[in-house]
């Protein structure tokens, strides 16, 4: 499924990896939530093949996320839930609209009716912030970009919920490329000797991203070759200078600033001139989307 959102075509489930990769984790969140079984669905309609309509209602205003994997969770626990999404992951949907339809037994739709509205919520809840700094960036040829400050455990959906706002991710892991930080830069010794190491060691191609902090750090890191050079915690008007810097070097180096990123600040940074903007804000401080689930 296929919808057109801000000029953008949004795929259903697209930034997912396949099911088989996520099974086992959706599993274990319907182990927590039914123990030993639902005891009071059973104590309620014991073998009772009775079945039933519901509605999921929006609560609040907000940006959805996380509907396919709410499919998938009811389809582990019942294949035989029919369930009709009325909106897509990344469409904005104002509070009072019905964002999706359930059919089936009474039993299954009570049972998995918290671990998949708490999914949903919770990365609606992102989507939703992430889109608030996607909407200021919306003029500017900067992209928003995010970290790996995740929950344990739901890096990869909470990634999802965040890509499909509109926002691109950061790496997922310490596997996908080279980032030197404070502490990875101290521990070599500098810059350069932690280049020349990870240059030795590293399998093509992967990117080398160094954090500086200051403008000595910039120049340093140019000379030894950094892909992306982060800006990080610098003021403003040193930022612009890092920037000045970087565009006059003959070879392409892309920028990225990171550091007390807020929607106060974000347009300011923006215009500084760098290439990305990366930012934990909208998954680590993000509320939950209210969100209802109604039996017709």
């Amino acid at each position: 499924m296929d919808i057109l959102t801000d000029g953008a075509v949004q795929s259903w489930g697209e930034g997912l990896p396949p099911w088989v990769c996520l099974d086992d984790m959706l599993r274990s969140w319907i182990a927590e939530d039914l123990g030993r079984g639902d005891v009071t669905t059973q104590a309620l309609l014991g073998n009772s093949a009775r079945s039933g309509e519901a509605v999921w209602i929006a609560k609040a205003d907000g940006v959805i996320a996380g509907l396919p994997i709410a499919e998938r969770l009811y389809h582990l626990i019942d294949p035989a839930v029919q369930i009709v999404c009325e909106v897509c992951d990344g469409e904005f949907c104002p509070v009072g609209t019905t964002i999706a339809r359930f059919r089936g037994s009474l039993a299954s739709l009570l049972m998995g009716e918290r671990v998949a509205l708490n999914t949903v919520m919770h990365l609606s809840g992102i989507a939703t912030e992430t889109r608030a700094y996607v909407d200021l960036l919306a003029d500017l040829p900067v992209s928003l970009v995010d970290t790996r400050k995740t929950t344990p455990g739901l890096r990869v959906v909470e990634k999802y919920a965040s890509r499909v706002a509109g926002a691109i991710n950061h790496r997922l892991g310490l596997d996908d490329a080279v980032m030197l930080k404070d502490n990875h830069i101290q521990a070599a010794g500098g810059i350069e000797p932690a280049m020349t190491r990870v240059q030795r060691r590293i399998p093509y191609p992967l990117a080398i991203e160094i954090e500086t902090e200051n403008l000595e750090q910039v120049e340093t890191a140019l000379l030894a070759g950094a892909d992306i050079i982060m800006l990080d915690n610098m003021p403003i008007a040193l930022m612009k200078q890092a920037v000045a810097i970087v565009r006059h070097n003959v070879r392409p180096v892309k920028l990225e600033a990171s550091g007390n990123i807020t929607l106060e600040t974000i347009r300011a940074v923006a215009q500084t001139g760098v290439d990305y903007i990366s930012t934990s804000a909208p998954i680590t401080r993000s509320p939950w989307l209210d969100i209802s689930m109604r039996f017709c």
